[in-house]
């Protein structure tokens, strides 16, 4: 996937690290408004050592944020036109479905956001998506925009768009030090580039390099797991790929949220997965003993024989992917506060995907000093304090 090293030049209007999704999808706004652009990579692609793999991500329009349901129109939007770009189908709609106790807060919040009244108790849930088996007082939210992003498509697709509009992407090449000033410099293990614009989207690894900057954020890489549950009944019309996303708010027995995606990716297997995991060094992620104990793996099990009585308890597939956690779980999209050149878009907390196209846009803007598209008070850095004083 790297630029030819024989034509390697040195100087560019802007530089971004990291090309997981978020970086591509910055590198793919300013190269379309015809800046020239270097994103650079420290792996080789594709991989799957960071947070932008897989072959699926749940796009939804039901946030309980509402700074991020405003939001999701254009990120949708973006994501259609990403599609007819390049002539690939990136998404499946397949609904979604909100399973909470009722007046849960953010059950509520998410009802608000879709403007819709409905909410289905457990009789009503199974009748339309017989899969699904409520507890006794809990309640249902249906958002019919919902579906699946093919995750590794889009990685890709965005990616083409980017080269396309003459955009440089060099994979294989990690950062080992960036000096800012008005000019800023970054040294890599294959070159040395500058720019007087900096973006850095580099997933689990951003703290690291904004550490170097004087800057100390509170970033908490996750290892997470991965689980696809076999259906008992293979092709079962119940739960196979005619089923919706789900995710849980509120439940006692899922504190930090529980989501799930119909079979697309592996033929009777359901996408199951607990929204937290076990922090990390990123550079270290896969040097987890085999007999390591995971309490995830426990949570679903009890969930699934609750709630997904069609699955089987015990997951077929695992793999392992990455988040990098904020303290609020909101991002981080901001100037640095010393050097103004150098953005900073980090802490996607796992749930970043859907929104890239948006979160690329708004770095953009961002680094071309223009007025964001939204207010970015929650994606500010003085929102944590401390971190100014070591930056300063």
């Amino acid at each position: 996937m790297a630029t030819s090293r024989q034509t390697q030049k040195s100087t560019y209007d802007v530089i971004v690290i990291g090309a997981g999704i978020q970086g591509s999808f910055t590198a793919y706004h300013l190269a379309q408004r015809h800046k020239d652009t270097l994103l650079l990579e420290q792996f080789l692609l594709p991989h799957s050592r960071g947070s932008s793999h897989g072959q699926s991500r749940i796009i939804r329009s039901a946030y309980p944020q509402e700074y991020y349901s405003r939001m999701m129109p254009e990120s949708f939007r973006l994501w259609q036109q990403l599609e007819a770009e390049t002539g690939t189908t990136l998404y499946r709609q397949t609904g979604l479905v909100v399973l909470g106790p009722p007046g849960e807060p953010q059950m509520e919040a998410c009802r608000r956001s879709l403007g819709v009244d409905e909410v289905l108790d457990a009789a009503a849930l199974a009748q339309r998506f017989p899969g699904f088996r409520l507890q006794a007082g809990q309640v249902a939210v249906v958002d019919n925009t919902a579906g699946v992003l093919f995750a590794d498509r889009a990685l890709r697709a965005v990616q083409e768009i980017f080269r396309r509009h003459g955009g440089t992407l060099r994979d294989g090449e990690k950062v080992l030090r960036i000096e800012p000033g008005a000019v800023v410099t970054v040294t890599t293990t294959a070159g040395v580039y500058k720019a007087p614009r900096l973006i850095i989207t580099a997933g689990a690894w951003t703290g690291a390099f904004v550490e170097q900057l004087g800057l100390h954020l509170p970033l908490q890489p996750l290892r997470i797991d991965v689980c696809y549950w076999r259906e008992k009944q293979p092709g079962s019309a119940s739960l196979g790929s005619v089923s919706p996303c789900f995710l849980t708010l509120g439940l006692s027995q899922a504190p930090h949220g529980i989501y799930g995606l119909p079979s697309i990716e592996y033929p009777g297997l359901m996408k199951v997965c607990h929204h937290h995991g076990s922090p990390t060094d990123p550079e270290k992620r896969d040097q987890v003993p085999p007999s390591a104990p995971r309490p995830d793996i426990a949570i679903l099990s009890s969930f699934i024989s609750s709630y997904l009585p069609g699955l089987e308890t015990q997951p077929a597939v695992m793999e392992t992917c990455l988040y990098t956690n904020t303290p609020d779980e909101d991002f981080i999209l901001d100037r640095h506060p010393k050097f103004s050149n150098i953005i900073i878009g980090a802490g996607f907390s796992g749930h970043g995907f859907k929104l890239a196209p948006t979160v690329g846009k708004l770095l953009c803007q961002l680094s071309l000093g223009e007025e964001p598209s939204y207010d970015m008070a929650h994606f500010a850095i003085t929102r944590f304090p401390g971190v100014l004083r070591a930056a300063l």
